[in-house]
């Protein structure tokens, strides 16, 4: 049996995701308890560095050392409280988990410097946990899947075949964070049967849309609000899901802010502006276009049918996303909250269960997710 916290910060920015879990088993036998979990939000100017940072137009060296060094603090503090909560002592965790915060993501072929090269940038220094907790740490999961000729994405598939496969029923789980992603796990599935990728947009988008038309007075539309008040608009929806680069690509793939980020929603704007469209419906459309996106992917690229959707994330507070995907799909659509568990936990969870398996020296990816020549044992280890 093992205490093991997960960390996690997604492309929104939003704050750091902490999850303590206590795992038994061996193999693919995989018993998992989740015992705490807190959400701990940036301070706004972090955010606001946060979000420039990643845009990869803006910064230099020397504040990627400085904002690494301050994400490892803020990492460590993120690790105490779900404790505190938990009730559990920092002596008593085993092991921790940590993705840190994604600055950027290149997982298609660039050239740079008469040099074909594919990369991903996470940072939040993890020496600092392994320091103030004493235990093994394992961080920078996904440049070893990238080595192996993968996208290194998406990543939490591998522990949603452990955890939620089903003998009888087919199933999807779609999280919305910044970004979409899509699990689906067929009826009694191996490995290889698991399709994962990435939609395409998610709350990045709706929530720079918000502190734009807010005046910077808000950063997210609460319940999707805002969005529900909106007519979705037919012809912008078309131009948004045509002009879109993302959905026409193969798998694998995966994206990110380097895709969605402020060109995107400035391009978004000056074609909404163009259409005088009202700032409720450019909010409903672009809402709406997120469940488009995981539809035209299901559709494309799975064949079978579905028994029912669960969503996880940020976007599974928002109603009207829930509403669009069930329209979208036509099948029965659940949040986590649904089934008894935490809509917000489950990539920091993820993380947990990454780590465990690779401190037991266990492959930890899915090639059928991730593109990767063969499953690799991700994550660097420091004791």
């Amino acid at each position: 049996m093992s205490l093991v916290i997960g960390l996690m910060s997604g492309t929104s920015a939003d704050g750091i995701d902490a999850a303590l879990v206590r795992i038994e088993g061996e193999g693919e036998a995989v018993d998992l308890e989740e015992l705490a979990f807190v959400s701990c939000p940036y301070r706004e100017e972090v955010r606001s560095r946060l979000l420039a940072l990643a845009q990869g137009d803006e910064g230099g060296s020397r504040e990627l050392c400085l904002m690494d060094a301050l994400l490892g603090r803020l990492f460590v503090e993120a690790a105490r409280k779900v404790c505190e909560k938990a009730g559990v002592e920092t002596r008593d965790i085993c092991l921790i988990g940590s993705h840190g915060h994604t600055f950027y993501h290149v997982p298609q072929s660039t050239e740079y410097l008469g040099q074909s090269i594919r990369s991903t940038l996470q940072l939040g220094q993890s020496s600092f946990l392994a320091e103030s907790f004493r235990c093994p740490v394992v961080s920078d999961f996904r440049s070893r899947d990238l080595a192996a000729g993968g996208q290194g994405a998406p990543l939490v598939p591998y522990t949603e075949y452990l955890l939620f496969r089903q003998p009888d029923k087919s199933i999807a789980l779609l999280n919305i964070g910044g970004i979409g992603n899509i699990t689906i796990l067929p009826a009694n599935c191996k490995p290889e049967e698991v399709l994962a990728f990435d939609t395409g947009v998610g709350n990045m988008v709706i929530d720079a849309l918000v502190f734009h038309y807010s005046h910077n007075s808000l950063r997210y539309d609460e319940g999707g609000a805002w969005a529900q008040r909106g007519i979705v608009d037919a012809s912008f929806l078309a131009w948004m899901e045509y002009s879109d680069s993302y959905l026409p690509l193969s798998l694998p793939k995966s994206t990110g802010r380097e895709l969605y980020g402020k060109a995107y929603v400035q391009r978004l704007l000056k074609q909404a502006d163009s259409r005088q469209l009202d700032c409720s419906d450019v909010l409903a459309t672009a809402t709406y276009f997120i469940a488009r996106s995981v539809k035209r992917g299901v559709q494309r690229f799975y064949h079978g049918n579905l028994d029912y959707l669960v969503v996880g994330g940020g976007g599974s507070h928002n109603l009207a996303i829930l509403d669009a995907l069930e329209k979208e799909l036509g099948i029965a659509v659940y949040t986590w909250k649904d089934f008894g568990r935490d809509s917000d936990s489950k990539e920091a969870v993820a993380f947990a269960l990454l780590a465990w398996r690779r401190l037991a020296g266990k492959p930890n990816t899915l090639i059928s997710a991730t593109g990767a020549e063969h499953s690799v044992v991700m994550g660097k280890l420091e004791l």
